[in-house]
């Protein structure tokens, strides 16, 4: 397809089904992250230049690269999952537009996600549901109450494997961040980009001798109404646990 043909191919197809998306409007973009309680409890992630993993060839890790459900009763160190939520949602640059660019491709940059964690066996972390803030690269702690686990658990209709992870990855889509660009089409953009996303998860995790398995099957509204978010403008759109390897 040469150049004019494509430009006129996607000047007549262009969003021709659906109304002027909310920037085309002129309206505000949302917020690059959700607000979040600056009183509540904050945990520092260690600055990620200093970590040190294991130097793994790229094609080792995908041919390495399976589902685990079963692990270890070794915990993580808070350099891995410093490590794994710098590779799966961490900010490189805020730019002028604004817009976040992170370790993971997002279309238009919109980067729609908030990443939730249910820590079960990390070094220095109490067990309890937290909720990632990439921008300062940090953990805010949601709730450290007893039962919190076996309650995502069942959400997740009863993948008892999530107990005996040593974290489970909540990713969260805010509908209006990725709509503001693209309208409804943007709903398919958030499904791709939560792939982008735990791919990079499943990889490397390789890296740190642990590994991992995607999680689709859940109850909306339960794992929804755990993590307080209403279901439309915010919801779960995928799940993924972490542990190291039996050896």
């Amino acid at each position: 397809m040469s150049q004019s043909i494509g430009k006129e191919f996607m000047e007549k197809t262009k969003y021709k089904y659906a109304e002027a998306s909310a920037q085309e409007k002129g309206l505000p973009q949302p917020p690059l992250e959700l607000e979040w309680d600056e009183n509540a409890v904050l945990i520092d992630l260690p600055s990620v230049d200093k970590l040190e993993v294991m130097n793994m060839d790229l094609r080792e890790a995908i041919e390495t690269r399976k589902s685990l459900r079963k692990y270890a009763d070794t915990p993580l160190t808070l350099d891995e999952l410093s490590y794994l939520l710098w590779c799966t949602q961490g900010v490189k640059q805020v730019v002028s537009r604004p817009a976040t660019l992170r370790t993971v491709p997002s279309a238009g940059a919109r980067h729609a996600f908030e990443t939730f964690l249910l820590v079960n066996n990390v070094e220095g972390i109490k067990p309890g549901l937290y909720r990632y803030i990439a921008l300062s690269h940090k953990l805010m702690e949601i709730t450290t109450e007893s039962g919190i686990a076996q309650k995502v658990t069942i959400a997740c209709n009863e993948q008892e494997f999530i107990n005996s992870s040593a974290v489970t990855f909540i990713w969260s889509a805010v509908v209006d961040r990725m709509k503001w660009r693209y309208g409804e089409r943007g709903y398919r953009y958030l499904h791709l980009d939560a792939g982008h996303i735990c791919q990079n998860l499943y990889l490397t995790a390789e890296s740190i001798d642990s590994g991992v398995c995607a999680i689709g099957a859940y109850d909306d509204d339960a794992i929804n109404n755990l993590l307080g978010l209403d279901g439309e403008n915010q919801f779960v759109i995928y799940a993924a646990t972490v542990g190291k390897r039996i050896h």
